[in-house]
């Protein structure tokens, strides 16, 4: 098997950082070794099939991005990237896997929405991938197939309070999936929105007229999203069940699961780049049609009331513990122009795949997060959550080498015909700068990206069966 070793950079992990070198064989990573370690008299360096020289570089966990939507059918169209595109896009991001969402769909059986994804991305995928499940009709029937899921190394499933008539569920059926996912284990996952209460404002702000893209946050209220999270997590305190909260975007919903945790539940809460840095204001509130690009539920925030900043800190203070994407990207010509004079009708999501592990080491050039947390909530807390700790989220013997060298000295500047790979016409981050780098990326021992090359092809990903989640209290 191929040998590779990893010379001369600073290895970060989410507890701590030092100078190693990381050796590789094959797929997995075997050591990691005092720089200028030897064998047998020989400098490894000379002994091994492949150097990488990380000198003055960090050397990571790659990337997991626990929350992607690819080939997803929405609002009339399908996500732009599929799990070819996609993929590819992560890898040059520094992501080396992703999980993303089979889609049970109301009338579907849950096998067969299964067996559609995987079909969708077997042989197609540059990382590795596994699936959450995503339940759109909760009956008998649903909520036997429900119990098998981990038999198919799938441990989580996602409910709906929001999107009445496509994947809402109301409280008796989040009530009766939560007692399934607390008997075997699962953790339910929630998009934590009223949805009925949604659909009232819609329809009354179309009636005024009011049709632009800045009316879709107004129209999804911050106080519908704490709403729905203090509901969802009450009945995971009645029911037992772990529960983890989806692209939470609003400072109240965050104190919401603050509370909970103070009071030791077992409920966590991630959030996504778009609400870190993007607005109401600034995005949707663009002129013209322009805000359609970051159309995305829940929707992004006022900076004016200071949602960005709360978010922040609650990083900091793991409140909230992992940053993924919601990765789903539509175009504006032929999929987001649907919406021209009525926003209700412009496809939800924003493409972030690939920027995800930029965009947060921003945060640590600018002080708002420690390196170590860095590679916490975008690697290992991942991992932990979703039942990989061990294989991912590592650089530890026995780990995959799935591995990222990242240049703190680089720049990165986002936008189309920079550093975009994503199969869109637009980009939600043009012209965002980076003040670092991903030089060298490693998928199971794999060079796919280096010295601005793609080296991977479709199919170097494969299905990756999950654990339960390992971050129970």
């Amino acid at each position: 098997m191929a040998t590779t070793l990893i010379t001369g950079g600073t290895v970060v992990s989410a507890t701590g950082r030092g100078a190693a070198d990381v050796l590789v064989d094959g797929e997995r990573i075997v050591a990691l070794l005092e720089p200028g370690s030897t064998v047998l008299g020989a400098n490894l360096a000379e002994t091994v099939d492949t150097v990488v020289d990380a000198s003055g570089k960090y050397v990571i966990p790659g990337g997991i991005d626990a929350h992607t939507h690819m080939s997803m059918p929405f609002g009339g169209t399908t996500a732009a990237d599929d799990f070819e595109t996609g993929t590819r896009a992560a890898a040059w991001g520094g992501t080396t896997m992703i999980i993303d969402f089979a889609v049970q769909k109301f009338g579907e059986r849950v096998p067969e929405s299964l067996q559609t994804w995987h079909e969708m991305a077997a042989g197609q995928c540059a990382v590795d991938y596994s699936f959450h499940q995503i339940i759109g009709e909760v009956n008998k029937e649903s909520l036997a197939e429900l119990r098998r899921l981990p038999d198919e190394g799938i441990t989580s499933y996602k409910l709906f309070m929001a999107y009445p008539g496509v994947f809402y569920s109301d409280d008796a059926q989040i009530l009766r999936a939560m007692q399934t996912g607390a008997d075997t284990g699962l953790l339910t996952m929630m998009h934590a929105e009223n949805g009925p209460a949604i659909d009232v404002l819609v329809e009354q702000l179309l009636a005024q007229g009011k049709t632009d893209p800045y009316y879709h946050g107004v129209a999804r209220a911050w106080q519908l999203e704490e709403e729905a999270t203090h509901r969802a997590i009450m009945l995971a305190d009645l029911t037992g069940a772990p529960l983890y909260v989806v692209h939470v975007s609003a400072k109240q919903a965050v104190a919401q699961l603050a509370a909970a945790r103070d009071r030791g539940r077992n409920v966590f809460g991630e959030t996504c780049p778009q609400y870190l840095y993007l607005s109401l204001e600034d995005n949707l509130g663009a002129p013209g049609f322009e805000g359609a690009k970051w159309v995305c539920s829940t929707p992004l925030r006022s900076r004016e009331e200071d949602h960005q900043n709360q978010v922040w800190q609650a990083l900091r203070t793991n409140d909230l513990q992992m940053v993924s994407t919601d990765h789903c990207p539509f175009c504006m010509k032929g999929q987001k122009d649907m919406g021209i004079g009525d926003f209700s009708k412009i496809p939800n999501g924003i493409g972030s795949v690939e920027h995800r592990m930029d965009l947060m080491y921003q945060g640590v050039v600018e002080g708002r997060i420690t390196l170590e947390r860095w590679v916490e909530i975008t690697s290992t807390t991942p991992a932990r959550m979703f039942g990989l700790y061990g294989r991912k989220g590592v650089l530890a013997p026995g780990a995959d080498a799935d591995i990222v060298v990242y240049d703190p000295d680089g720049h990165t500047s986002i936008g189309m015909g920079k550093t975009h790979h994503m199969n869109m016409d637009h980009s939600a981050w043009e012209g965002y700068e980076i003040d670092g780098h991903v030089d060298v990326v490693l998928s199971r021992g794999k060079v796919l990206v280096a010295d601005g090359e793609y080296r991977g092809r479709k199919g170097d990903g494969k299905f990756v069966r999950r654990d339960p989640c390992q971050y129970l209290i």
